[in-house]
């Protein structure tokens, strides 16, 4: 299918480097990089997942932190799986943006119309490879970053249970609430996650810029936070590694994403991401000879991204809800 992002060039530093993650691939599961801690006692099935997007170097180096910490589960049992690793080892730090994906957005094949389907790609196979693992999750944190340097943020989808555990969890300071992408179905929203009469829940946390060195702090903090917060492992396991908390946090919520229709997309401005646009009708840019514009004043500018690709989201809008 080609990945959409030949060309991009990197206009950021590359603070990190990739994590060696070969010592997990045997895990104990059956499923290559998954592993799941089983506590003995009953409790709920937690999952910690990462590079389900192999450029975003964060969420591997929050895991490999866990393990090199001999994480255990009190209660229940835990999974960590570092999703996309195909894409992850074709990480290169002279072309850091290529490894994103392989074949598509592993990120988008959560629709049982694609897990069911007889689309045939790396991800696709993947995805496929996970789906009895994740089925098995009560809670799910899926560790990301962004191509921007901005604020780190917690996707917690539409449904009011989403909002609800970003908000207990306390950080980070913005929450965006939103339905996903017209390009296909993201893991945090798979199955039970996006059902309101279940209770399993989850959420996507982005940590910041891909290759800042904060990113990897904050996914750290995050994850430990979270563990913390369900109750998985004891209190003197997660110790001394959060960060600061926000005084408050402020829930975004996105009225839709721009869906590109043309292979002629640009912004009308180099956006980064929260800019708020005072003004209902305030110019964003062209998809082909077609103006798009704020449909209300106000209007926040979400992870602006730089992958123009027709059937994409160019950029996700939104406003501040509480």
């Amino acid at each position: 299918m080609g990945n959409g992002i030949t060309g991009i060039k990197n206009i950021y530093p590359v603070e990190l480097e990739p994590v060696d993650i070969t010592p997990y691939k045997v895990g104990n599961t059956g499923v290559d990089y998954v592993t799941t801690l089983d506590s003995g006692e009953s409790g709920p099935h937690v999952m910690i997942s990462a590079v389900v997007h192999g450029n975003e170097l964060c969420g591997a180096i929050a895991l490999d932190f866990l393990f090199e910490n001999d994480v255990r589960p009190e209660f229940g049992k835990l999974t960590l799986a570092f999703a996309n690793h195909e894409a992850y080892h074709t990480f290169d730090l002279e072309n850091p943006v290529a490894s994103r994906f392989i074949d598509e957005d592993f990120n988008r094949t959560w629709g049982t119309d694609v897990l069911d389907g007889d689309r045939n790609t790396v991800e696709t196979r993947r995805a496929r490879e996970l789906r009895p693992v994740v089925d098995q999750a009560d809670f799910l944190l899926d560790i990301h970053s962004m191509q921007h340097k901005t604020e780190a943020l917690m996707i917690c989808g539409p449904l009011a249970k989403g909002q609800q555990f970003a908000k207990d969890l306390s950080t980070p300071e913005y929450i965006v609430s939103d339905e996903g992408h017209a390009a296909g179905k993201r893991m945090r929203d798979y199955g039970g996650f996006g059902d309101p009469e279940s209770d399993k829940n989850a959420l996507l946390l982005e940590c910041g810029q891909h290759w800042e060195a904060a990113s990897a702090d904050v996914a750290i903090d995050s994850a430990l936070r979270f563990l913390k917060l369900i109750g998985t492992v004891d209190l003197e396991f997660c110790g001394d590694h959060h960060l600061e908390l926000p005084d408050e946090q402020k829930l975004i919520e996105v009225s839709g994403p721009v869906t590109i229709k043309t292979d002629t997309f640009r912004f009308a401005e180099d956006f980064t991401g929260f800019e708020i646009l005072e003004d209902q009708g305030s110019l964003i840019g062209w998809d082909g000879d077609e103006e798009v514009r704020t449909p209300y004043d106000d209007c926040i500018l979400i992870m602006p991204s730089r992958r123009l690709v027709k059937g994409q989201s160019a950029v996700r809008l939104g406003r501040i809800v509480g």
